[in-house]
C-alpha cells in the first residue's frame, strides 16, 4: 500500500482540495472526490469534506488503492479495415470509439475489435494496447496503424520518431483565418491547473510542431488540414487554440457555442508510412464522416 504526501504551496491558497490535490499527480478531480469520501485522503492527518479550502502548508496524504488487474478480451466487432497483411494492419477508427482499454473503459474499444479479428498482434505496448503504435482521441475520427509483430512495431515507432510519417487531418475551427498556410513551433505539456489537459508550456514540456493549411472560410469559421511533425497528446487541439482558432465541438478546449457536433471536428484523413518488411511506402486516405460532412454543407449554406 503506497502513502503519498504533499505540500500545499502559496499559490494553491484557498483552492478546492480536490482541484489542489489533483494537480500533484495525474488524477481527475472526481477520482480525488472519491478517494476523499473513501477516507483515503486526509488534510493535516485529519478527514475533510470534499469541499475544504486549502491553506497554504498544509499537509495532504493519499493512500492509493491496490492497482487492478485488468485485461482486454476480444469483441466482435464491423472494423473499418483499409489494409492488412502478416506485419501492419491500417483500419479507419470511428467518432466516439476509445482506441484502448483503461480504468472505466474496459470494453467497446478498437482494441477488442482487434483481438477478435486477428490473433497476431505485437506486444511491446503491454496486455492492454497490443499493436497500437499511436492513438487518436475517443471523438477524432481517422485513420490507425496497427503492429502485428514486435519487429513492425518497431519499424514503425522509428518511423514516428524520425518524422516520416505521414498524418494529415482535416478541422472545423472557431474563427476565420486570414493567411493561407502557417506552422505553430510551441511545446506542449500538462497544465498545471487542469491535469486531465495540455498546454503550451515551457515547464515540463516536449516540443511540439503542427502545419496547417486553409482549405476554405466561413462566417465565423475555417475548414482546415494540419500535418502533424510530432504527436503530442491533444496537439491539433492545443495549437489551434493556443493561435486563437479552437476546434468547433471541442468540450475541453474550445468554446460552449459552436457548431452542433458530439466532440471535435477533427478527423485523421491521410495516413502514410514505409511498410517495415518490403520498404514500399504505402499511403491511405479515409473521407470525412458522415457527420463532418454534413457540417461542412451547413457552413456553406449559411454564407
Amino acid at each position: 500500500m503506497e502513502v503519498l504526501e504533499f505540500i500545499v504551496g502559496k499559490d494553491q491558497q484557498n483552492e478546492r482540495i480536490d482541484k489542489a490535490a489533483a494537480s500533484f499527480g495525474d488524477w481527475s478531480r472526481t477520482q480525488i472526490q472519491s478517494w476523499i469520501k473513501e477516507g483515503r485522503l486526509t488534510v493535516n492527518d485529519e478527514a475533510i469534506k470534499t469541499n475544504y479550502k486549502c491553506q497554504a502548508e498544509d499537509k495532504i496524504e493519499i493512500t492509493l488503492p491496490e492497482p487492478e488487474e485488468l485485461e482486454a478480451a476480444p469483441e466482435e466487432m464491423d472494423l473499418d479495415i483499409y489494409y492488412e497483411d502478416s506485419d501492419v494492419l491500417v483500419v479507419n477508427k470511428p467518432r466516439g470509439m476509445v482506441v484502448h482499454p483503461a480504468p472505466g473503459h474496459l470494453t467497446g474499444t478498437l482494441v477488442n475489435g482487434l483481438m477478435a479479428h486477428c490473433k497476431d498482434l505485437s506486444g511491446i505496448n503491454g496486455v492492454l494496447r497490443p499493436g497500437i503504435v499511436h492513438r487518436i482521441d475517443k471523438d477524432t475520427s481517422g485513420l490507425l496503424m496497427v503492429a502485428k509483430n514486435d519487429a513492425a512495431h518497431k519499424s514503425l515507432v522509428n518511423q514516428l520518431v524520425a518524422k516520416t510519417v505521414t498524418r494529415r487531418y482535416k478541422a472545423i475551427v472557431h474563427g476565420v483565418i486570414q493567411h493561407d498556410q502557417g506552422t505553430i513551433d510551441a511545446p506542449i505539456g500538462r497544465d498545471k491547473q487542469d491535469r486531465q489537459s495540455m498546454t503550451v508550456t515551457k515547464t515540463a514540456s516536449r516540443d511540439a510542431v503542427t502545419h496547417f493549411n486553409v482549405l476554405e472560410r466561413f462566417d465565423q469559421y475555417s475548414f482546415i488540414e494540419c500535418q502533424l511533425e510530432t504527436g503530442r497528446t491533444h496537439q491539433i487541439r492545443v495549437h489551434m487554440k493556443y493561435i486563437g482558432f479552437p476546434l468547433a465541438g471541442d468540450p475541453k478546449y474550445g468554446p460552449k457555442k459552436t457548431l452542433p457536433i458530439e466532440g471535435q471536428a477533427l478527423h485523421a484523413g491521410i495516413l502514410g508510412f514505409i511498410h517495415p518488411r518490403t520498404g514500399e511506402y504505402l499511403e491511405f486516405e479515409a473521407p470525412l464522416p458522415e457527420e463532418f460532412s454534413s457540417l461542412l454543407e451547413m457552413l456553406r449554406n449559411n454564407r
